[in-house]
């Protein structure tokens, strides 16, 4: 089963509550108690996609952290490499070098294909997509045209 790290998890959700209400700050404690989670861990997330220019932090009163950008331009894919890095499936979808098996691998093409397709999809969400309430369609989501691909549909979220 391929999943994502359950730090990316959090990091998604948390920054889907951001997105709830784009231009209000609010504090990583406030955000731990309305998420459910360990102040620590929130915090440790904030840091991380702050570094990423995702969110940014206003200090004194009424401060706190927000959305760095709009929702509709942060991707779900830009959460995910703040918090897990590169989009890949194997380590030969990362580049040259990354496996000693490379050279004689039948299978490394097709895998950075996959591992392509993977990262457009996800370009392709926006946290205005992901933040919709349940049953509820943001937006239908179009998917680029891959190379190689054989057919290509909308996705509704």
């Amino acid at each position: 089963m391929l999943r994502i790290g359950k730090l990316t998890d959090y990091a998604t959700g948390l920054m889907a509550q951001l997105a709830h209400s784009p231009q209000r700050n609010v504090s990583a404690q406030q955000l731990a108690l309305e998420l459910g989670l360990p102040g620590p861990t929130v915090g440790a997330l904030l840091k991380r996609l702050g570094r990423a220019g995702l969110v940014r932090s206003v200090r004194g009163a009424g401060g706190g952290y927000g959305l760095a950008r709009a929702p509709r331009e942060i991707s779900v894919a830009d959460v995910i490499v703040a918090i897990e890095g590169p989009v890949a499936l194997t380590e030969c979808a990362l580049g040259e070098g990354n496996c000693k098996l490379e050279s004689g691998c039948a299978t490394r093409g097709n895998w950075q294909r996959i591992s392509h397709a993977v990262q457009v999809a996800l370009e392709a969400v926006s946290l205005a997509d992901l933040a919709a309430p349940a049953g509820t369609t943001a937006r239908a989501v179009k998917f680029p045209d891959l190379p190689g691909a054989a057919a290509q549909g909308d996705v509704h979220g």
